[in-house]
């Protein structure tokens, strides 16, 4: 274990663990979903699902890894499973895809840091042809590359864990930082009250779907991330625990970004909030206008330092999506870090090229696939994300399939023993049987298959 390295303590493994969930995701997509969901009826579902459905799968895979000490795919062949190997594989591939257009957006967010910070507030009314620059655009891709092989090359502790203990709580700082601002703007309860006050009459299986899926997709599951993270983790420490304490930081950031940018909203809309357009052309087409009427000074620092905040969200994801092929790559071909490290960065960033000129520059690549039944062509990037959606999903249902079933829950249950005293004789461990035997499977299969006919055929059944 000392070869591969280990987390130095319990808080380490939970910023890092924290640090994977919380991405760009959390910024620009939760808010609209809690807002488009009923207000503070999703972010209540939401919650439900966090801790009913997602927990028990946190759990299973950094149990896992940390009985096995190995990567996604070595850690089914250790637990004596070899066929199983490919499901681990499966979350290896998705975390290399995600990670290659992911990678792409990181860079649009660190360039826009830049662009904020020289005044460049008119950068909003031209995202089409700031997105089209390639030369520009993969710089910036290049950078943000570099800067998650050289923490991911410096180990464990010295790298992925002292990365997130500084990038974490400066991350809350912002968000705080600019939320205590925002409070103070005209307009500003027009914004929170858009936001959390509930509507009732919103609540339907678009809804729950909506809020079940995000709930899933926000806290890295299924691609093997914390299985590997979890091959790090003492045999001291308290899985369960940490695995809560990990949600809530993921959960509260998300909640507390929207905090943040409604208020801003409002006051740009002088509190008209009829026409809102949300995800990522809330961020890079209407806050650089939000910025620029707070004024040239206030304006610039505000503006830059939100999108050096996106920017660090962005470093916290991409970090742990190149650290699972890379202790791929070690444990299984006895390559050195360093090596890996190399070989995978070199390996994504090119698979991420006909993302980055997939937004317009290349007509290939912009329409490159029409679903049946679609009235307009798919881009690559945005068909990628409709891969890792279906494959996350896929990975989740046959992780806690395989821990019930084939694994066996006794061997779950001894090893969440570990570290955890109590847990024998404790509600959690009944609580656990029956989501990962019944619950887990259940939702995450029928979640498959809907996210299948509405990514791939246009079917929503539940709308």
């Amino acid at each position: 274990m000392a070869a591969r390295g280990n987390f130095s303590n319990r808080l380490g493994f939970i910023l890092a663990a924290a640090g994977s969930a919380v991405g760009l995701g959390n910024i620009w997509k939760f808010p609209f979903e809690v807002e488009a969901g009923g207000g503070a009826v999703f972010v209540v579902l939401y919650l439900i699902f966090c801790f009913a459905l997602c927990f028990p799968v946190m759990v299973t895979e950094v149990a896992i890894g940390r009985k096995t000490e190995k990567n996604p795919a070595g850690a089914f062949v250790a637990l004596g499973f070899p066929k199983w190997k490919y499901l681990g594989i499966l979350g290896i591939v998705s975390g290399i895809i995600i990670l290659s257009f992911y990678n792409v957006v990181a860079g649009w967010a660190f360039g826009y840091f830049l662009e904020m910070a020289q005044g460049n507030f008119d950068i909003g009314n031209n995202f089409g042809s700031y997105i089209t620059n390639i030369w520009q655009i993969g710089l910036y891709a290049v950078l943000f590359m570099g800067a998650t092989a050289f923490i991911v090359s410096k180990g464990i502790a010295g790298g992925i864990e002292k990365a997130a203990k500084i990038l974490m709580p400066t991350l809350i700082v912002m968000i705080l930082g600019i939320l205590a601002y925002s409070f103070t703007l005209p307009n500003a309860m027009i914004g929170i009250e858009y936001y959390l006050v509930p509507e009732f009459s919103e609540i339907n299986l678009r809804v729950i779907g909506g809020a079940l899926r995000q709930a899933f997709f926000s806290l890295s599951l299924g691609m093997g991330a914390l299985i590997t993270y979890g091959s790090y983790l003492s045999k001291n420490e308290n899985i369960v625990s940490s695995a809560a304490s990990i949600t809530l930081f993921d959960v509260g950031i998300a909640f507390f970004a929207g905090l943040m940018l409604f208020p801003l909203v409002a006051y740009s809309t002088g509190g008209d909030m009829s026409n809102i357009q949300g995800g990522a052309g809330l961020i890079f087409v209407t806050l650089p206008g939000v910025f620029e009427s707070l004024g040239p000074v206030l304006g610039i620092v505000l503006g830059a330092f939100f999108f050096l905040l996106l920017s660090f969200a962005a470093l916290t994801s991409t970090v742990s999506l190149l650290e699972v092929p890379v202790a791929y790559i070690v444990d299984e071909f006895k390559v050195k870090r360093n090596k890996a490290v190399i070989i995978m960065a070199l390996i994504i960033f090119t698979a991420g090229l006909p993302s980055l000129v997939g937004n317009g520059y290349s007509e290939f690549f912009t329409k490159f696939i029409h679903y049946i039944g679609a009235e307009e062509p798919t881009d690559f990037m945005t068909f990628l994300g409709h891969l890792a959606d279906i494959s996350l999903l896929l990975g989740g249902c046959l992780i806690v399939t395989f821990a019930a079933y084939v694994w066996k829950k006794e061997n779950l249950h001894e090893e969440l023993e570990q570290g955890n005293e109590g847990y024998s004789s404790s509600w959690l461990k009944t609580f656990i049987n029956i989501t990962v035997s019944y619950v887990c499977p259940v939702l995450l299969a029928l979640l498959f298959v809907l996210v299948v006919l509405n990514n791939f055929f246009g079917i929503d059944i539940i709308n």
